[in-house]
């Protein structure tokens, strides 16, 4: 199997993932959040804060699965390494709480730590072609006599009041 087609998979795998788990926290946030790894949920109605890190994940799939649908692959790799920062994030948030080390970093850490690690291939497998893209040039400024300057001393404002 070709390097293009694990990282193809690996990233479909982290889109639905990811999309999954986001929409179980939007449907369902009483039973999906024992299983973020914190030690007890807030007394009252948290649901908006549950869903709110739903919607979050959703977006970050949506995304990821847009940069892949549409070949964008480089991008693909980038977007990839630095969404792997809110899976750390949520590692460290679970920690700095208190929550459950095994699930910090057997979750949140392992998710992240992958997604670096397929952000990388990616990043790999577009190294070449990154390298042979043809260098787009600069934009220039028109020349001057190329028949439309402005007649020594006038503006286009000046040419507009005539």
């Amino acid at each position: 199997m070709s390097l293009k087609k694990i990282n193809t998979v690996l990233a479909a795998v982290f889109i639905l993932f990811i999309l999954w788990f986001g929409t179980e926290y939007i449907l369902s946030p009483q039973t999906t959040a024992p299983g973020y790894g914190l030690p007890s949920r807030p007394p009252g109605d948290g649901d908006g804060f549950l869903i709110i890190k739903g919607i979050r994940d959703v977006v970050l799939a949506l995304v990821l699965g847009i940069l892949l649908v549409t070949g964008h692959r480089r991008a693909l790799g980038w977007v990839l390494l630095v969404e792997a920062l809110a899976a750390y994030g949520d590692m460290t948030n679970v920690l700095a709480h208190h929550g459950s080390v095994a699930t910090a970093l057997g979750v949140h850490g392992l998710t992240a730590t992958l997604m670096v690690l397929n952000g990388l291939l990616i990043m790999h497998e577009t190294r070449n072609a990154a390298a042979a893209a043809p260098q787009t040039p600069a934009p220039q400024p028109a020349q001057r006599g190329s028949g439309h300057d402005q007649p020594a001393g006038s503006t286009p404002f000046r040419a507009l009041a005539r």
